[in-house]
């Protein structure tokens, strides 16, 4: 394995070398840095092109530059990493520094969400094949594929910004959108839910009513200026998230943990009065860190109380559990700071914002504030990619277990008596993440690489815009940083992905072969 790390590794060198000097050298023979000034009338241009040209060093043929530049990215090895200076003047780093953070803030909430969703339905279209719900989620996948990105984030802007914040300053949902909505809904989940047409209709009815009823509370409470979950909803909950996170982790057949994640839920409650106090404007990242440390904790305390044999499963649907139900505590505390975030001066009541990424005129020192106005900011944008990308998971993860769904093992498993519970996310879908594993790992590479269309639209300043900056400027120094950065990201990625490929089948043994 050792061996199969340090060969691939030389590889990489290579492949960033190659690449990174045919880059160079083609983007300073096509481009001419100086080309505008050589039509300028001003007495004076000579001088500049002069003093333009020493700085470039475009007096030293782009090969032997290429190398010049090599030599300030190789002091990596020694702490002195030198990617140069735009032709502003500033380190190149520094500009890195300041627009990857923005991109990774902007992509990676966006990536997390469209893996996870267009997985889970990509499994269940498999698993429904050929159903409504197959058939709709096959047109939606497509159908959101071919739309632009530009498109798309225009018309968040227009209907989930611009309008929804004039809905905000006289919130009343009518019955029209409570009967459309409830009927929406309905759809979706008597299609997932409802295989036969009896609980197709069962189904249908029982969301219809539960989503009237509860956009009638919301309409009747104010919730959408002055939400809030409060300790009952919050345990209620966490009894949901208990028995789901059981049943897709071991089953309910396995009661330690299914008992274990229902401590979890009056738990959370008795930490929701806990911690309540100490959630104020000086809360901080660590805090939240500290405290989730705590609950995973608890979680294995709880879980090994419960368990006697076969700890590792029990303990992990616990954690997982406790998680996720102890983040119903940071929403709600979210959702408490709503009404204040809307009142602030800057905001005036229109909390959902169409350009930037953050507001800089809120109140100082105030960190949930602070926070939620960093989650507006991202709420469109990252809705905008999530749609386009989630699309391409959907339809590879659904492809992809229904190979897997006709291999010999799973008839096997299925023969020995295995109920379809485990068929599934213990056999089937183990081995559907194994080519899924190279797109995650190479979209998660290209995070840093940023959205350039989307930035442009949302007026974000990251990776994407810094790039295009480059091009349009003909600035080489920051063509190659941004460059430097998003390859070697790459090139590491297909590393990892190698090494999860032995992770997830004990088959795969990297390196192994002759």
């Amino acid at each position: 394995m050792l061996a199969f790390i340090a060969r691939r590794i030389g590889v990489l060198f290579l492949i960033l070398f190659g690449s990174s000097f045919i880059l160079y050298n083609l983007a300073a023979i096509a481009g001419d840095p100086i080309g505008e000034l050589r039509f300028s009338d001003d007495p004076e241009i000579q001088a500049q092109i002069r003093e333009l040209e020493e700085f470039l060093r475009l007096d030293v043929p782009p090969p032997l530059r290429y190398f010049i530049w090599l030599r300030g990215v190789l002091g990596i090895f020694t702490g002195n990493l030198d990617l140069g200076l735009t032709r502003l003047r500033l380190p190149v780093s520094g500009e890195i520094a300041t627009a990857m953070p923005i991109t990774i803030r902007l992509v990676i909430f966006a990536t997390i969400f469209a893996i996870i969703v267009g997985i889970a339905l990509g499994i269940v279209t498999a698993l429904r094949q050929y159903s409504r719900f197959d058939y709709s989620m096959t047109f939606f996948a497509f159908l959101l594929f071919s739309l632009p990105i530009f498109w798309v984030a225009v018309l968040l802007k227009q209907y989930l910004a611009i309008q929804f914040n004039t809905f905000l300053s006289d919130p009343q949902i009518t019955t029209s959108w409570k009967i459309g909505i409830g009927l929406v809904g309905s759809i979706f989940w008597a299609s997932l839910l409802g295989s036969k047409r009896g609980n197709f209709w069962k189904v249908f009815a029982i969301v219809f009513v539960a989503t009237f009823a509860f956009l009638t509370f919301v309409d009747e409470a104010n919730w959408l200026t002055d939400p809030a979950l409060g300790p009952v909803l919050i345990g209620l909950l966490a009894v949901g998230i208990a028995f789901g996170i059981t049943y897709l982790s071991t089953g309910f057949g396995n009661k330690a943990a299914l008992y274990a994640s229902l401590t979890m839920a009056p738990l959370t409650v008795i930490s929701y009065f806990v911690v309540s106090n100490s959630l104020n404007s000086s809360s901080s990242i660590p805090q939240l860190l500290r405290y989730a440390l705590i609950t995973i904790i608890v979680a294995v305390a709880v879980a090994l109380g419960f368990a006697r044999i076969d700890r590792g499963p029990v303990v992990r649907t616990t954690i997982i559990t406790a998680l996720l139900s102890g983040h119903l505590i940071i929403v709600d505390k979210f959702m408490q700071t709503w009404k204040p975030y809307m009142e602030e001066g800057s905001v005036s009541f229109r909390p959902i914002p169409t350009l930037g990424q953050a507001k800089e005129l809120l109140t100082p020192n105030e960190f949930w504030i602070s926070t939620l106005d960093i989650l507006v900011h991202l709420f469109l944008p990252t809705i905008a990619l999530t749609l386009i990308s989630f699309a391409g998971y959907i339809r590879y993860s659904r492809g992809t277990l229904l190979e897997v769904l006709n291999q010999d093992y799973i008839r096997t498993a299925r023969a020995k008596g295995l109920n379809e519970r485990t068929v599934i996310m213990r056999h089937a879908f183990r081995n559907t993440l194994i080519p899924l594993t190279t797109i995650m790992v190479v979209d998660f590479a290209g995070i840093v690489g940023g959205a350039i269309i989307t930035e442009r639209v949302f007026g974000w300043y990251g990776m994407g815009t810094l790039f295009n900056r480059a091009i349009t400027s003909q600035d080489l120094n920051l063509l190659m940083g941004v460059f430097f950065i998003t390859a070697t990201l790459a090139v590491m990625a297909n590393l990892i992905a190698d090494l999860l490929y032995s992770a997830l089948d004990p088959r795969i043994r990297v390196g192994s072969g002759k």
